[in-house]
């Protein structure tokens, strides 16, 4: 686990507009504050992806993505909070003042609730939620490792080391109102 300063020195580097690498449930994610448009913008550049494909939120406990949401149904809302914390991603509604670079021009928004501990403290560390996007050029495998980041997704501002939860495969994408599963 990363240390206190660790945490602060990253938080400061998303807030000041950084993009950040570090592990995620299964792989290494790339990330940056979803409400920077020049962040943002630099994380895509970065991956080489297009705006339209939207990105997912990811945050440590749900308030940190409500404003980013409409409400949802009872039924599908309890389904959603059942599985979080936890490696499960969820197309929600989006709330209209929730900007088209996170959604990709949809009423729908990905957001999950992570369990991974590092994620979680780095989140609380920034005080939000951020955009968290596999570490690789849109279309590649994704990294595994510190290594594999540098190599396959160069252009971060900084990494913050630690270990990924073990997954050998990223989080599962399903729709939170039809249940479809966009990415098993």
């Amino acid at each position: 686990m990363a240390s206190p300063f660790q945490l602060r020195l990253a938080a400061d580097t998303l807030r000041r507009g950084g993009v950040l690498a570090w592990p995620t449930e299964a792989i290494w994610g790339i990330g940056c504050d979803p409400l920077n448009p020049h962040a943002v913008q630099r994380l895509l550049d970065i991956k080489q992806r297009s705006p339209a494909k939207g990105l997912i939120l990811m945050a440590a406990e749900y308030h940190q993505i409500l404003p980013f949401l409409r409400p949802l149904p009872e039924k599908e809302m309890q389904a959603v909070l059942a599985s979080w914390p936890g490696p499960h991603t969820w197309l929600l509604p989006a709330s209209p003042k929730t900007p088209d670079w996170i959604t990709g021009g949809s009423d729908l928004v990905a957001a999950r609730v992570t369990a991974h501990p590092l994620s979680q403290a780095l989140c609380r560390a920034f005080g939000g939620a951020l955009v968290s996007t596999s570490a690789n050029r849109s279309g590649h495998p994704p990294a595994r490792n510190a290594l594999e980041v540098l190599r396959r997704c160069p252009g971060s501002d900084a990494l913050l080391h630690g270990a990924t939860g073990g997954r050998n495969t990223p989080t599962e994408i399903r729709n939170a109102l039809t249940g479809e599963v966009i990415r098993p």
